[in-house]
Protein backbone atom coordinates (compact mmCIF):
# COMPACT_ATOMS: atom_id res chain seq x y z
CA UNK A 1 0.00 0.00 0.00
CA UNK A 2 2.88 2.49 0.98
CA UNK A 3 4.61 1.56 -1.79
CA UNK A 4 1.78 2.15 -4.42
CA UNK A 5 1.04 6.05 -2.91
CA UNK A 6 4.26 6.82 -3.50
CA UNK A 7 4.10 5.59 -7.03
CA UNK A 8 0.99 7.78 -7.49
CA UNK A 9 2.52 10.51 -5.56
CA UNK A 10 5.68 10.46 -7.97
CA UNK A 11 3.24 10.40 -11.42
CA UNK A 12 1.38 13.05 -9.86
CA UNK A 13 4.66 14.63 -9.25
CA UNK A 14 5.43 13.94 -12.81
CA UNK A 15 1.95 15.03 -14.22
CA UNK A 16 2.13 18.85 -12.46
CA UNK A 17 5.78 19.18 -13.96
CA UNK A 18 5.07 18.40 -17.23
CA UNK A 19 1.81 20.63 -16.89
CA UNK A 20 3.89 22.92 -15.68
CA UNK A 21 6.47 23.11 -18.55
CA UNK A 22 3.41 23.07 -20.96
CA UNK A 23 2.25 26.22 -19.67
CA UNK A 24 5.73 27.86 -19.91
CA UNK A 25 6.15 26.29 -23.67
CA UNK A 26 2.68 28.32 -24.11
CA UNK A 27 3.54 31.49 -22.05
CA UNK A 28 6.97 32.06 -24.76
CA UNK A 29 4.92 31.30 -28.05
CA UNK A 30 1.99 34.05 -26.84
CA UNK A 31 5.15 36.66 -25.80
CA UNK A 32 5.44 39.83 -27.86
CA UNK A 33 7.93 42.25 -27.56
CA UNK A 34 6.27 45.77 -26.91
CA UNK A 35 6.13 46.63 -30.74
CA UNK A 36 4.56 43.32 -31.44
CA UNK A 37 7.53 40.93 -32.92
CA UNK A 38 7.63 37.90 -31.95
CA UNK A 39 10.69 35.71 -31.92
CA UNK A 40 8.82 32.01 -31.01
CA UNK A 41 5.34 31.62 -32.76
CA UNK A 42 3.07 28.80 -33.50
CA UNK A 43 4.10 29.07 -37.19
CA UNK A 44 7.39 30.15 -38.68
CA UNK A 45 7.32 32.86 -41.44
CA UNK A 46 8.31 31.28 -44.57
CA UNK A 47 10.51 32.33 -47.70
CA UNK A 48 7.91 31.83 -50.99
CA UNK A 49 9.32 28.20 -52.01
CA UNK A 50 10.93 27.38 -48.92
CA UNK A 51 14.61 27.26 -48.05
CA UNK A 52 16.00 25.96 -51.07
CA UNK A 53 14.62 28.47 -52.89
CA UNK A 54 15.44 30.92 -50.49
CA UNK A 55 19.54 29.62 -51.00
CA UNK A 56 19.45 29.95 -54.59
CA UNK A 57 18.34 33.25 -54.39
CA UNK A 58 20.91 33.79 -52.18
CA UNK A 59 23.14 32.15 -54.19
CA UNK A 60 22.70 33.58 -57.45
CA UNK A 61 22.02 37.70 -55.96
CA UNK A 62 24.94 37.67 -53.37
CA UNK A 63 28.26 39.82 -55.00
CA UNK A 64 31.64 39.26 -52.78
CA UNK A 65 32.60 42.74 -52.15
CA UNK A 66 36.14 43.21 -54.08
CA UNK A 67 37.94 44.40 -50.97
CA UNK A 68 36.71 41.49 -48.74
CA UNK A 69 37.88 39.38 -51.96
CA UNK A 70 40.86 40.98 -51.92
CA UNK A 71 41.59 40.94 -48.18
CA UNK A 72 40.52 36.98 -48.43
CA UNK A 73 37.91 37.85 -45.71
CA UNK A 74 35.84 35.20 -45.14
CA UNK A 75 33.10 34.07 -42.10
CA UNK A 76 29.65 34.45 -41.06
CA UNK A 77 27.55 37.58 -41.32
CA UNK A 78 24.14 38.16 -39.38
CA UNK A 79 21.50 40.05 -40.55
CA UNK A 80 18.38 40.42 -38.62
CA UNK A 81 14.92 41.70 -40.31
CA UNK A 82 11.01 41.42 -39.10
CA UNK A 83 8.47 39.93 -41.57
CA UNK A 84 5.35 41.98 -41.30
CA UNK A 85 2.26 41.05 -41.15
CA UNK A 86 1.95 41.18 -45.27
CA UNK A 87 5.39 39.59 -45.86
CA UNK A 88 6.89 42.85 -46.76
CA UNK A 89 10.55 43.07 -44.74
CA UNK A 90 11.42 45.65 -42.43
CA UNK A 91 13.98 47.06 -39.63
CA UNK A 92 17.14 45.61 -40.91
CA UNK A 93 20.11 45.27 -39.39
CA UNK A 94 23.02 43.77 -39.16
CA UNK A 95 23.91 41.92 -36.05
CA UNK A 96 27.24 40.53 -36.89
CA UNK A 97 30.11 41.88 -39.37
CA UNK A 98 33.01 40.37 -40.90
CA UNK A 99 33.71 43.62 -42.56
CA UNK A 100 35.14 45.16 -45.46
CA UNK A 101 31.60 45.56 -47.33
CA UNK A 102 30.14 41.81 -46.34
CA UNK A 103 27.26 42.83 -43.92
CA UNK A 104 26.37 45.59 -46.23
CA UNK A 105 25.90 43.02 -48.83
CA UNK A 106 24.03 40.88 -46.78
CA UNK A 107 21.46 43.82 -45.71
CA UNK A 108 21.36 44.72 -49.90
CA UNK A 109 20.59 40.95 -50.68
CA UNK A 110 17.41 40.94 -47.83
CA UNK A 111 16.32 44.35 -49.18
CA UNK A 112 15.68 42.44 -52.64
CA UNK A 113 13.97 39.75 -51.30
CA UNK A 114 10.50 39.34 -52.36
CA UNK A 115 7.70 39.17 -49.75
CA UNK A 116 7.86 36.03 -47.16
CA UNK A 117 4.45 34.33 -46.61
CA UNK A 118 3.93 36.02 -42.73
CA UNK A 119 4.55 34.34 -39.57
CA UNK A 120 0.99 33.10 -37.21
CA UNK A 121 -0.06 33.33 -34.08
CA UNK A 122 -3.76 31.65 -33.55
CA UNK A 123 -4.32 31.69 -36.86
CA UNK A 124 -3.60 35.12 -37.39
CA UNK A 125 -0.92 36.83 -39.52
CA UNK A 126 1.64 38.89 -36.34
CA UNK A 127 5.28 40.27 -37.01
CA UNK A 128 8.51 38.16 -36.70
CA UNK A 129 11.51 38.92 -36.04
CA UNK A 130 14.63 36.47 -37.96
CA UNK A 131 18.38 36.58 -38.17
CA UNK A 132 19.76 34.99 -41.23
CA UNK A 133 22.80 34.11 -41.46
CA UNK A 134 24.84 34.56 -44.73
CA UNK A 135 28.25 33.00 -45.20
CA UNK A 136 31.15 34.40 -47.59
CA UNK A 137 33.55 31.45 -48.88
CA UNK A 138 36.21 32.36 -51.49
CA UNK A 139 36.57 29.48 -53.88
CA UNK A 140 40.41 28.25 -53.75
Amino acid sequence: MKKTITNLLSIAFLFAILFSFSLNINAQVDKSDKNGVYTVVEKEAEYPGGIEAMNKFLARNINYPSLASQKEIEGKVLISFIIEKDGSISNIKIIKDIGEGCGQEGVRIVKLMPKWKPAEQRGKPVRQQFVLPISFSLVK
